[in-house]
């Protein structure tokens, strides 16, 4: 058996002491009581659940076929050193990312081929109607966000995306809660049980995407998802014609801790809906080990507008599948600060007219 000083007290997770008038283990900050059996067996479940192997074996992507890529272009932006890539007949002449110029790099050479592509299902119209939709009835945005030609700027952009899939066995400790409150002529009282659920299972995992570009925002691309992975086809350039794709800068390798924190999250979350009948519920430790990992390579559809204003980007995206939409909106200083003062105005008119109505009342 352990040392007792190694043990947790279950209610505040402080180290417990035995206490040899009661026999029992107490606990020195919340004076709680447990018997000894009861704290080893916490205890044991609390270091089964513990250190995650989360590790994968399979790599992504394949070799370009040979002439596949005599057509394809690299387009490089000067300014914040973006990778374009695009047939040789499509118009690139400005960066998607922070819509500076970009110039001809040269035919395209190296790298992964991708695996997969969703294909864009929306087209420029329909991403532009969604903009203007959104900007709409904003009557505080600047107007470069509503100028016609501005809106002309959003581009079709194939993104790339290493897609993670695994099966992961977990075990999982989590600390319940429930309270019973009653109150009497003098007291009010508050019981409080705890719990211990313990949580083992296998939960598979398909097609966990991680953003391969650094130019685009994690946080922007987890925001349109989710994307139907039922409609991704075997890639082929023909998807590429008339559309920009993200040359990846992000390797597969280095997605591997973003990919592992959103499995664990997930598996975390799944495990929690589980415990039900409680008032509060909280991880206290898991263990995760996945098992036939793999990685994929894939390309996805998005619509994509950036603005520098006042130096600040911002930026408009748009799911080319399936028409989710975010955006991050200035508000014009200039404009608010006008419509403070015509509302004051409007407050201060109103104020003489009662005023005046008060003195003809009263006859002052």
């Amino acid at each position: 058996m352990a040392d007792a000083n190694e043990y947790k007290c279950p209610c505040c997770g402080a180290k417990l002491e035995f206490n040899s008038t009661a026999q029992r283990m107490k606990c020195p900050y919340c004076d709680s009581e447990f018997d000894v059996e009861t704290v080893q067996d916490y205890n044991e479940q609390l270091s089964e659940a513990t250190g995650d192997d989360m590790s994968w074996e399979s790599e992504a992507g394949s070799e370009w076929e040979e002439g596949e890529t005599n057509n394809i272009r690299v387009y490089s932006c000067k300014s914040c050193g973006g990778q374009i890539i695009a047939e040789e007949t499509t118009g690139a002449s400005f960066c998607p990312y922070c819509n500076n110029p970009v110039i001809m790099a040269g035919t395209f050479s190296g790298d992964l081929r991708p695996d997969l592509i969703i294909p864009f299902k929306l087209n420029k119209d329909a991403a532009k109607s969604a903009y203007e939709r959104y900007v709409s009835g904003k009557s505080l945005l600047p107007k470069v966000f509503k100028d016609q030609n501005h809106i002309e700027e959003i581009k079709g952009l194939y993104v790339p995306v290493w897609l993670f899939g695994a099966q992961a066995d977990a075990n999982m400790c989590f600390r319940a809660e429930s309270k019973r409150t009653w109150m009497d002529a003098n007291y009010h009282y508050v019981e409080t049980s705890y719990y211990q659920a313990v949580r083992k299972g296998k939960i598979a995992f398909e097609h966990v995407p991680v953003d391969g570009s650094q130019k685009m925002p994690d946080d922007l691309m987890e925001s349109i998802e989710p994307f139907d992975f039922t409609q991704a086809v075997p890639f082929k350039t023909a998807y590429l014609s008339g559309y920009l794709a993200d040359k990846y800068d992000v390797s597969a390798d280095d997605s591997i801790k973003r990919a592992n924190e959103r499995i664990k999250k997930s598996t975390e979350a799944a495990f929690a809906a589980t415990v039900r009948g409680y008032d509060t519920v909280r991880c206290e430790s898991s263990a995760v080990k996945l098992n036939g990992g793999k990685a994929q390579y894939a390309l996805y559809p998005v619509w994509i507008l950036n603005t520098d204003w006042n130096g600040t980007k911002y930026t408009f995206a748009m799911n080319g599948q399936t028409g989710k939409l975010v955006g991050n909106l200035p508000a014009d200083k200039a404009k608010a600060a006008g419509m403070f003062l015509g509302i004051t105005g409007g407050v201060g008119f109103v104020l003489s007219i009662l005023w005046i109505l008060l003195h003809i009342i009263t006859g002052g």
